[in-house]
């Protein structure tokens, strides 16, 4: 069984590429909930649709999100009664939303939701939202304390980050059947995602950290970080934000009282002897995923390590 922590986009690229090795069965992606939000009254997941929407090979490749062939004439007619749109949403896509929304206000929970709708998309995989209780990951900037994605969407995360914020932190379980798929796990695999704001929040769930302390599996991540910058997304300013150099060497330190093996880009194999000292086996390898080749490669030599 393997298990692996994810956050969006850079997660399910790689996780394109484990399916391909692996039986879906024997598969369980612990996702990232920080940055649900709350749209036109319905409940968004976007890491939870990203993962699930690739890996059930909907996803707009171009975009890295959203549904591919979505149309955007719904977001279009709420322009006349909102007066600001800034999130989007294809006309597919709300169906998702409308559908998981239904659910979670009869009751059901989030992990359950996200159940229906992997099944409903023809997925064997275990997708399990890191907690089913209101979490909110905040971006601290001069001009005050937001949401992550007004941040990251609205405000193109150009504000410089002053520190971040988990809403919800000190009362959030995991949802269930995440601890027992990081204990139960022969391998856990950290996703190459955000280490501040995906991986991050998963860590910040009572109980998860310490599992990955305690369990039984090979535990192995990606770097998200090659040649000083991120591939896609903001862990560049939410780490020098933090006060942390922006390299893999300050993603290994945030994982290294838990981790076995830091997966290094060959453009960071100086890194390695750094990496190594705080206890960890490096290997180098191209962590660079530009095609469903490059991403079996990598997966397999996280399967292999």
């Amino acid at each position: 069984m393997i298990t692996a922590l994810a956050g969006g986009v850079g997660a399910a690229r790689f996780l394109t590429g484990l399916v391909k090795l692996v039986n879906e069965k024997d598969l369980s992606i612990i996702v990232n909930t920080g940055d649900d939000i709350e749209m036109f009254g319905l409940h968004i997941s976007p890491d939870i649709d990203i993962v699930t929407y690739t890996l059930a090979g909907i996803v707009d490749e171009e975009k890295g999100w959203g549904i591919k062939g979505d149309t955007f004439h719904c977001l279009q007619a709420l322009r006349r009664f909102y007066r600001e749109v800034w999130f989007n949403l294809g006309d597919k896509d709300l169906a998702t939303h409308v559908f998981r929304t239904n659910l979670l206000k009869n009751g059901l929970k989030l992990s359950e939701v996200t159940a229906q709708i992997s099944r409903a998309l023809g997925l064997d995989i275990t997708i399990l939202p890191m907690t089913d209780e209101k979490f909110e990951t905040r971006i601290v900037t001069e001009a005050g304390s937001v949401h992550f994605q007004k941040y990251l969407v609205k405000r193109d995360a150009k504000n410089e980050v002053l520190g971040v914020e988990f809403l919800g932190a000190e009362i959030a379980n995991p949802a269930p059947g995440v601890i027992e798929a990081i204990k139960d796990a022969q391998l856990v695999i950290i996703c190459p995602s955000n280490p501040i704001v995906s991986i991050g929040t998963i860590l910040a769930v009572k109980g998860v950290r310490d599992a990955l302390r305690h369990t039984n599996a090979k535990r192995v991540a990606i770097s998200p970080i090659i040649a000083g910058a991120p591939v896609k997304g903001p862990a560049d300013k939410l780490l020098r934000g933090l006060g942390l150099e922006v390299s893999a060497y300050s993603v290994a330190k945030l994982y290294s009282d838990f981790l076995d093996t830091f997966i290094l880009d060959s453009a960071d194999s100086a890194e390695r002897d750094k990496i190594e000292k705080l206890g960890i086996e490096v290997k180098v390898t191209n962590t660079l995923m530009k095609n469903l080749e490059t991403k079996i490669a990598l997966a397999k030599t996280v399967i292999e390590s």
